[in-house]
């Protein structure tokens, strides 16, 4: 099974190490191929999910976006896992982005990932930095993903990503982004559906849009987004067509 980080997401489920197909430089920021209103704009909110794995409940996940300053905001993403979630006992993820919120496009400034666990310690930053457009990671990290790497216009981390699909989400989307986070580049594309579905997340249904990655391979990482909420609904993980990491909401609420 592979580790649980960075969504896809949340990098779940948009971090999630994927066996890509295709790993070269895609186009610059986001290509929607079809015709889509204003994007949504950012709002800050705390939600609450319950962590699945493999269809046994496996522990907990909040993921939030605050906004700092002026055009400053920060997306935060942490995991408490139960006995066996991910196979190590108490294993615990935390995920940060700084970013900018730019006429309502992500840009990234810094990104940072702590994983803990049963003999597991892990710590990667990452800096941004726009004036010499050149990111690079250190910490817990493999040599080959701590050279410096090129920006370009519209590169995002894995959570930055789960944002921008919910700001750009509309029926027969199709969405690519560039994935720069923790040493690698990905291009990472999704086809949202043309007709949206009802989907039953605890005691409620909601009206929702599914929203899937069309270039991971054998791996699918599926989200479903609903208008109105500022976070995705439900977010799973499939390898080889076997459901894995399943993040289903509990709850949401604004931040003031």
């Amino acid at each position: 099974m592979k580790p649980f980080p960075a969504l896809a997401l949340l990098a779940l489920l948009a971090c999630l190490p994927a066996r890509a197909q295709d790993t070269t430089a895609p186009p610059a920021s986001v290509a929607v191929e079809a015709e889509q209103a204003q994007p949504r704009p950012l709002e800050p909110f705390v939600a609450t999910y319950e962590a699945f794995n493999k269809g046994d409940l496996a522990g907990s996940a909040t993921m939030q976006v605050v906004h700092n300053e002026g055009t400053q905001w920060r997306v935060d993403l942490g995991i408490k896992g139960n006995r066996g979630f991910a196979g190590i006992l108490g294993l615990n993820i935390q995920q940060s982005t700084v970013f900018d919120d730019i006429d309502g496009q992500f840009r990234p400034l810094t990104q940072s990932t702590i994983r803990k666990g049963l003999f597991l310690g892990k710590k990667i930053n990452g800096v941004y930095d726009w004036s010499t457009r050149s990111a690079r990671w250190q910490g817990s990290i493999k040599d080959e993903r701590s050279k410096p790497i090129a920006l370009h216009d519209g590169d995002m981390s894995g959570l930055l990503i789960n944002l921008a699909v919910i700001r750009d989400a509309r029926p027969g989307a199709r969405l690519q982004y560039r994935f720069v986070d923790g040493g690698r580049v990905r291009d990472h594309v999704y086809q949202v559906a043309d007709q949206t579905e009802t989907i039953k997340v605890g005691e409620l249904s909601y009206d929702a849009m599914r929203v899937s990655r069309v270039n991971g391979g054998n791996d699918e990482t599926i989200f479903w987004v609903v208008n109105g909420v500022p976070t995705p609904v439900r977010m799973l993980q499939r390898e080889d067509g076997r459901d894995g990491i399943d993040l289903r909401l509990i709850e949401y609420q604004g931040i003031q």
